[in-house]
């Protein structure tokens, strides 16, 4: 599959500035896993709250960005705009590393369950070849209703 640029991702995704936290797919295999990418800059607007003489990306929105990824994924499985993805359970997140401006997080997500519009997935963020996040999750595909 080609790149996803962030206007084919913004079709699939609910999710605007500043909670899109997905800035380009660099791989998916449409079926099981995908890639994404997240250039973490210094005008993010949580680092002027969250450690600013120390800026470090908050764990939480680490999380959000593998579910976002994953979104992208059932999304595409589903067939484009179809869904908004929404968090059901978080297991085993870890944060080994800090994720700080000028990072790019690279976001490797893989199915390992999925049944009708529920998933499960194990998901890391990557930074320069290291874990600097992973957790398992399960998210559903909220399938939006045509007004009548």
């Amino acid at each position: 599959m080609p790149a996803l640029e962030i206007e084919a991702i913004m079709a699939l995704l609910p999710h605007r500035y500043p909670m899109l936290l997905v800035d380009r797919i660099v791989e998916c295999d449409d079926a099981k896993r995908i890639v994404g990418l997240k250039n973490v800059t210094f005008n993010e607007p949580f680092f002027q709250g969250h450690f600013p003489e120390r800026p470090v990306m908050p764990g939480v929105l680490q999380l959000e960005a593998m579910a976002q990824t994953a979104g992208v994924l059932l999304n595409r499985m589903a067939g484009e705009g179809h869904g908004v993805p929404y968090f059901m359970a978080i297991d085993g997140a870890r944060f080994r590393k800090v994720v700080k401006p000028g990072d790019q997080m690279r976001i490797e997500v893989e199915i390992t369950q999925l049944r009708s519009k529920v998933a499960r997935f194990k998901a890391k963020v990557m930074v320069d070849g290291s874990v600097a996040s992973e957790a398992e999750m399960m998210c559903m595909l909220a399938v939006e209703q045509s007004p009548s």
